[in-house]
């Protein structure tokens, strides 16, 4: 299936949801939508669904303009982030549903529940109903339900927020091999731009109504073609100071047209390990612990950087210290926010 968004636009009376957007899916394939609550994650996979119409624009499913397909004739499933199961059902005959619509057998059907529910960890929960399961069980089975449609298109809107780490990370890393079938688009969306990177495919960067930026998930995280988008990807917040700052004899940051240099928080250390590096002077505001990394927050002058230091380490509030990064780290922007240099691309090459 190929699916594109034609000049498509969202309004609701005054307000604008969705600003003129320009994409195409990649089929067979995961597409990502990577934006803040609110940024128009939800009413872009509504009108892919066709759910919602497009306030102007067209959405394309194969050339044809969806309008042209009733709803019940498009094969495709979604999975809301606030799970929807059939109350009066159990688990079982949730994710059985569409595998009756096809008709199957009673053993086809029993034999298909029980290898989805066995992925999923639900071979336990499947004879009782959702108000006797749990946020993370619940969605489990809207999500085999999904699974069990195998349609061409599956749309899923933060699926896994709801469960464990543990159990978010395995399901996340068997998504391809949960939706089978090289005919499937997936198309997900996250808050998280970890997640967006582990998931792999494509990602299209969304904010305040606009796709900012679209294609492979890791070209497009180091590649940001502009700042907008480059902060919207990055978890740690980026850094970004006034290129004024620096001072590198061999840096692009003396390009006169560059006013904001930006580094990502795992490029920063507190120990120079070049005679290029530069250096700023600071005190530490905070110290944050996750899993195997330390996250110090420096104040330096106006400024607040953040660093990701592997392993733990201990600092004590207001100590001194000294940050060190290295021009090939740095990431350049004009007064537009237009990227003008990065460590993977320089404009105009």
């Amino acid at each position: 299936m190929q699916l594109r968004l034609d000049a498509v636009t969202k309004r609701v009376g005054t307000d604008t949801h969705l600003y003129t957007t320009d994409f195409e899916l990649q089929s067979g394939e995961i597409n990502v939508l990577l934006g803040a609550p609110l940024a128009g994650k939800t009413s872009l996979l509504r009108m892919i669904a066709g759910l919602d119409r497009p306030t102007s624009g067209r959405v394309l499913i194969d050339g044809r303009d969806s309008a042209e397909f009733p709803l019940r004739q498009r094969n495709l499933a979604m999975v809301y982030q606030q799970f929807i199961n059939y109350p009066s059902l159990t688990a079982f005959e949730n994710i059985a549903s569409p595998l009756r619509l096809r008709r199957l057998t009673q053993t086809a059907v029993g034999k298909r529940v029980g290898e989805i529910a066995e992925r999923l960890r639900l071979t336990p929960f499947l004879e009782r109903r959702p108000a006797e399961l749990s946020g993370g069980q619940q969605q489990r089975v809207a999500l085999a339900r999904a699974v069990a449609k195998e349609a061409e298109l599956v749309l899923l809107d933060e699926p896994l927020v709801n469960l464990d780490y543990k159990l978010r990370e395995e399901l996340r890393g068997e998504l391809k091999q949960l939706f089978r079938g090289e005919r499937t688009t997936i198309v997900y969306a996250t808050t998280e731009p970890q997640e967006a990177l582990q998931l792999g495919g494509c990602t299209a960067i969304v904010d305040s109504g606009k796709v900012l930026q679209a294609g492979p998930t890791v070209a497009t995280f180091l590649r940001p073609t502009s700042l907008a988008a480059a902060q919207v990807f990055s978890d740690p917040p980026l850094n970004v100071l006034p290129a004024r700052q620096f001072d590198f004899r061999s840096s692009p940051a003396s390009d006169a047209h560059v006013t904001q240099i930006a580094v990502r928080a795992h490029c920063l250390g507190l120990t120079r390990r070049s005679e290029a590096d530069a250096a700023l002077a600071g005190c530490v505001e905070l110290t944050e612990f996750s899993g195997s990394n330390t996250f110090v927050h420096v104040a330096c002058e106006r400024h607040s950087l953040v660093a990701q230091l592997p392993g733990v380490h201990a600092f004590a509030i207001g100590a001194q210290c000294t940050v060190y990064m290295s021009p090939a780290d740095l990431y350049g922007f004009g007064a537009d926010g237009k990227l003008l240099f990065s460590p993977h691309f320089t404009a105009g090459h």
